[in-house]
């Protein structure tokens, strides 16, 4: 098995002991022995304005039904959990805020934040009772700051709900559809999620393929 260069380490928990996952011509994927995340190697992801582009190209509005439905993975058991009244944050949100839209209708009122479509940096001072995060993750540059991000968001016992596609799941990761958009850096299964809560002392429920819900107790 081919090993990662020695100054390397995983993005999530900062460990050395990595492998190649997966390398071809145009990219090489390393996979940590310890949280279990697969990531591009740092040199190879795209710049910022490529990455621009590409979430440019998405068409993800509420009048798609085919995406809307996309959604409902995520909305619908965060609905079930949440308490009467609670006000969250969609994080990650794209140029279209469908998911909070569909949650504020519900009577949950949710907040969208983009850090490139919608910047509004005072929705990042102000706390939540919950922060849902719809196909962000496999983007994150640097997941462990983002996660310190998530937690400085919620209420004590707040819920952080994430959906990403899990690898190992749909196909072998050469063939993996999900890999193949240039923009998707970081990947995760669920052995990775349950090492996220295991390290923040955080209880985690997985409910439908490719969802976690963590909820999120402060240090």
């Amino acid at each position: 098995m081919a090993y990662a260069r020695k100054e390397e380490s995983c993005p999530l928990c900062a460990a050395t002991d990595l492998t190649v996952h997966h390398e071809d011509a145009e990219s090489t994927y390393l996979r940590c022995s310890c949280c279990a995340l697969v990531f591009l190697r740092p040199d190879l992801r795209p710049t910022p304005l490529r990455e621009v582009l590409r979430y440019q190209q998405h068409e993800n509005t509420g009048s798609d039904e085919g995406y809307v439905r996309f959604l409902h993975r995520l909305i619908d058991p965060v609905l079930a959990r949440l308490p009467s009244g609670a006000r969250g944050l969609d994080y990650g949100c794209g140029p279209a805020p469908v998911l909070g839209e569909i949650l504020s209708s519900r009577g949950f009122l949710t907040a969208s934040y983009d850090p490139l479509f919608l910047p509004d940096a005072s929705l990042l001072e102000r706390v939540y009772d919950f922060v849902t995060c719809s196909e962000v993750m496999e983007h994150v540059h640097d997941p462990r700051a983002a996660l310190d991000v998530f937690a400085s968001l919620l209420q004590k016992g707040g819920t952080l709900a994430i959906m990403t596609r899990f690898y190992g799941v749909e196909a072998p990761f050469a063939q993996w559809w999900y890999r193949r958009d240039p923009t998707h850096v970081c990947f995760y299964c669920e052995e990775t999620m349950r090492w996220i809560a295991r390290e923040r002392g955080w209880r985690m429920e997985c409910p439908t393929p490719h969802v976690v819900l963590f909820a999120v107790d402060p240090q």
